[in-house]
């Protein structure tokens, strides 16, 4: 039985010279628990939108075709209804959450509905979200993996038959991605619901999803069950979806003969460990994780933390420490990985550095100069952070403007010219008069780097940057990062994306309870069992099939996974 069923669907954005759904037809089945992926700016979050009611009720455009939930058009369906069949959890989850406490937020949704038992279904919701027993804590007290459960709460209460989730983990580290996924899988098999994420994290796909819808050109190329859908590597790439790594390195090895040609490509790493058991290791065995690499550059500080101390104050309980005594160098010309977390103090370390945030105690320097009484638009020249949240970045009512807008206000010379030129580095020229925040996540990742570089700073801070990307942007950002160091000298990242971690940076620094608890290199880092059990990070999963295979490998990337164990077979 289909709970959703959408015909010739087409809709084209106001202003838009071409649709972004272009006659549409998909079929979701009662029960399912389904992904769908495609490359960044294909229509994914468009095509929810149109599933609860948003489009076109909400967000005007062209709209053709029909979209039946529960068997009802939602075109003649109000969207108080529609919100009763399908809840919708946004990829900006935030925003979602609109009371002080938890159980006042999960129950609200119910209250406007003037449901009498509003409260007893706000519990229930927290019960099956993993958030019982929180009702009465204040939403700031949540980490962000809880905060996002409570956004699913809040659509839960209603008892929807449909849950649709907009990129569920995108800036959760893997502990909370796993607590996120662990209570969509038990809403699906427990409690029946119909689960739809927009997952770019194919692993998650592998081990949680049954179907996989792929959307190219505005419509549905097909949709097939979870593992044959991973399996098709070559047509995934070319749409600039990652596979999980697993199969992709059965896939190159099976291609050069080190495999049998009949071998099925794993999409998990239990699934791997039948096909690879039998190849020849070949790489050196660590007994220790010392970093063979490259140590600190012996250079000069561009950022000192100097007993710096952190507290946020809270309406309930005491102040929310952050950091306490706080010491931390940044060398210049460093590539500077930070990870932790959620909740680690990552972000909160990169505003201290560009003095949105002051320090209770202690004293940051920069460029050995301190910077407490310095105000942030005056350190901007030398310092740009772009934020987490690309929305953030936009002021204006068009991409062009907002990447002119600091080089225009400072009377930057040439600065038409490089405004055009940034736009054609980050692919931007067709959108440069689109506002921001009506752009696609990987479009917003993109036109947010470009405002980030736009005055050639000395230390570029990027907070998440990878989140929400498929495999062009995202490689693009890479190429772009490595592209940048004759005018960006120093690049910190705070990021949750392991790959960008092992492929990126030259040093990886590792935040726990706003402590620095590890400081080093990849072998340092997650060669540290207890480094890797008190934050919760995971390195990729290429690593830990290598593992599997031999405790004393260490892969980081596909590449060096084939150099380890693609001598041959036994």
């Amino acid at each position: 039985m289909n709970v959703i069923e959408i015909r010739d669907l087409t809709y084209t954005y106001p202003g838009a010279s071409r649709p972004t759904l272009d006659h549409l037809n998909l079929n979701v089945e009662k029960g399912d628990f389904l992904a769908i992926i495609g490359n960044n700016g294909c229509g994914k979050s468009t095509l929810c939108k149109t599933m609860n009611g948003l489009i076109p009720h909400f967000i005007a455009g062209e709209f053709q075709g029909s979209v039946l939930v529960d068997q009802q058009d939602t075109k003649t369906m109000d969207v108080g209804r529609i919100a009763g069949k399908v809840g919708y959890v946004y990829q900006d989850f935030e925003n979602q959450i609109v009371r002080p406490t938890v159980l006042d937020d999960a129950s609200y949704a119910c209250m406007n509905y003037a449901m009498q038992d509003y409260l007893e279904r706000g519990r229930e919701a927290l019960r099956q979200c993993g958030l019982e027993g929180r009702e009465q804590e204040y939403i700031w007290q949540l980490s962000g993996g809880q905060t996002h459960l409570l956004a699913l709460a809040g659509a839960v209460s209603l008892e929807p038959d449909v849950l649709i989730l907009d990129e569920p983990i995108a800036q959760l580290d893997p502990k909370h991605a796993d607590l996120i996924y662990g209570v969509l899988k038990n809403l699906n098999e427990t409690w029946g619901k119909t689960i739809i994420v927009i997952e770019h994290h194919t692993e998650y796909i592998a081990d949680y999803c049954h179907h996989v819808a792929l959307l190219k050109d505005g419509h549905t190329e097909w949709v097939l069950p979870s593992d044959e859908a991973l399996r098709r590597v070559e047509e995934l790439q070319e749409c600039n979806i990652f596979p999980p790594q697993v199969t992709i390195a059965a896939h190159q090895m099976k291609k050069e003969g080190m495999l049998a040609e009949d071998t099925v490509l794993p999409t998990t790493i239990e699934a791997g460990k039948k096909v690879f058991d039998r190849l020849l290791y070949r790489g050196e065995i660590c007994t220790e994780w010392e970093a063979p690499g490259e140590k600190q550059k012996e250079t000069e500080s561009v950022v000192s933390f100097r007993k710096v101390s952190v507290s946020y104050r809270a309406v309930k309980g005491e102040a929310k420490q952050i950091f306490r005594n706080l010491n931390l160098e940044i060398k210049k010309g460093e590539k500077i990985a930070l990870i932790g977390s959620n909740g680690a103090g990552k972000s909160t370390l990169m505003k201290l550095m560009t003095g949105l945030i002051k320090p209770s105690e202690g004293e940051i320097l920069l460029k050995g100069k301190g910077i407490r009484d310095t105000k942030p638009e005056a350190l901007s020249k030398m310092i740009s952070l772009v934020y987490q949240n690309p929305e953030e970045m936009f002021i204006k009512d068009s991409i062009e403007r907002d990447i002119a807008f600091a080089m225009e206000a400072r009377n930057t010379e040439n600065w038409q010219e490089r405004t055009k030129a940034l736009l054609e580095q980050f692919r931007l020229t067709e959108l440069k008069d689109r506002d921001g925040r009506l752009l696609s996540g990987g479009q917003m990742r993109r036109a947010s780097l470009a405002i980030g570089i736009a005055l050639n700073p000395e230390i570029l801070l990027l907070d998440e940057p990878t989140a929400n990307l498929d495999i062009a942007t995202r490689k693009e950002i890479m190429r772009t990062l490595n592209e940048m160091k004759d005018i960006t000298e120093t690049v910190l990242i705070a990021t949750h994306d392991m790959q960008l971690v092992c492929e990126w940076a030259e040093r990886i620094i590792v935040l726990c309870q706003g402590e620095v608890i590890a400081d080093g290199s990849r072998n340092e880092i997650f060669g540290n069992r207890r480094v890797l059990e008190l934050t919760g990070i995971r390195p990729p999963e290429i690593f830990d099939m290598g593992k599997v295979l031999n405790p004393g490998a260490f892969c980081y990337t596909i590449q060096e996974f084939r150099q380890q164990f693609g001598c041959g077979c036994l």
